[in-house]
Order: C-alpha cells, then structure tokens, then sequence
C-alpha cells in the first residue's frame, strides 16, 4: 500500500466513510442541486424603494461616491462630468459589455473610449454590474470575454453602473440570480464582491485607500432603463 492510500484510509476511517465512490458523488450532486440557504438578516428584507435608499446609504458609509440617474443614456454625460469634477483626463477604459455598449457615447464628444483589457496608464475604468447587494452597499461584477477583470482592479478610479432592478436585498439573492441567470456548469471563471474603494491598515492600522485596487469608487445608480 502506497502512503497516499494509506492516508486516504485513515481519513475515510475517521470520517467513517465507504469506500464507495458513487455514493460519495450522489452526494454532491444532491448538494449541488439543492444549494444549501444560511439565515438571511432581516435588515434587507425592504420594499424597492428603501432596499435601494438602503444600498445607497451603506455604499456612501464605506467611502464610495454615489450618483442616481434617470436612464441609461444619462450615464455617459454623468461619467463625463465625474472625470471633469476630479481634473481627470477624459478618457476611460471598459469591456465590450452590451449594456455599456448601448449606451449613448458618442454624444460626449470630448470623451475618448477604450475598450478591451485594461493597462497600467489607465487613469479610470467603467463596469456594469451584475447585481447589487443592499444591506452592504456592495456590487458584483462577473468576468468574460466582455468584462475583464482588469478593468475592476488596475485603474485608480472605478466607475461601477448598477440599475436599480438588480439590487437585491441580500448575498443570498444576489447567489440566487447567478445560479438562474448563468446556469450550472456555465458560471463566470471569477466573480467580484466590491465594498467601497481598496483599502487596507495592516501598516500601523493607519488606513491607506487604493492599496490593492482602486483608491476611488464611484457607483452610478440608474433608475430605469
């Protein structure tokens, strides 16, 4: 006997487990199938208007910058002014996302758009989220070939679009709309929780802003379509 097995064995002897294989994979494929809900706080549990009052409060609370508009198509003029109001070249880099792409960029004709993986000299970077989660004020966002990852992380200033039909009271939703929208075997290769801007006090619990990601957040709320 080989010393893997030798330990394997021990460990199925303390679990008290078979060595039956197939039972083992009737298992997860249950768990899978019926993924398990931890209790769900009560603090978003609101009707629309205060879950979305709510997620607004709780993004502001850990230091992100917050605008509503009315459509979609007011988003680019809001980016625009975002850059102007920071002295901020006009220019941003985002993915080919359809949502971003419909959107009416050509009518700021001082902006310039890049599209594709972003680059170190990036200055600012435009997402879509997936959804939104209201009791913490965060946003998922999820990777593809339409929405890399880099964009999330390497420019200093991150401008995160959310409509307000995606915020959902709770994690637990916010799992429950990938799972139905994606399908299993068909998640994103990565999924992006962000609260707030990058921070961290590990050097003498003095706070430092953009430590390992943006040092700005800035969260555009559209309130239709």
């Amino acid at each position: 006997m080989s010393a893997r097995n030798a330990i394997l064995n021990r460990l199925r002897l303390a679990l008290r487990e078979g060595s039956d294989d197939a039972a083992r994979a009737r298992a997860v494929e249950e768990r899978l199938a019926a993924a398990p809900r931890g209790v769900i706080p009560a603090r978003g549990q609101l009707p629309q208007e205060e879950r979305i009052d709510l997620f607004c409060a709780m993004a502001v609370k850990f230091a992100a910058s917050l605008e509503r508009v009315v459509t979609s198509a007011d988003v680019p003029k809001a980016v625009a002014a975002y850059l102007r109001d920071r002295n901020l070249p006009a220019r941003v880099r985002m993915g080919a996302d359809r949502r971003l792409a419909q959107m009416p960029w050509d009518a700021e004709r001082s902006l310039e758009i890049a599209t594709g993986h972003a680059e170190t000299d990036d200055m600012v970077g435009v997402s879509h989220a997936l959804a939104g989660v209201a009791e913490t004020g965060t946003v998922l966002l999820h990777s593809g070939a339409d929405n890399p990852t880099t964009v999330n992380f390497l420019p200093e200033h991150h401008i995160v679009v959310l409509k307000v039909d995606d915020i959902a009271g709770d994690l637990e939703a916010v799992f429950d709309k990938v799972r139905q929208g994606f399908g299993k075997g068909n998640m994103p290769r990565t999924l992006n929780f962000i609260t707030g801007p990058s921070r961290s006090a590990d050097i003498e619990q003095t706070l430092l802003l953009g430590a390992h990601g943006p040092r700005a957040l800035h969260m555009i709320v559209v309130d239709g379509n």
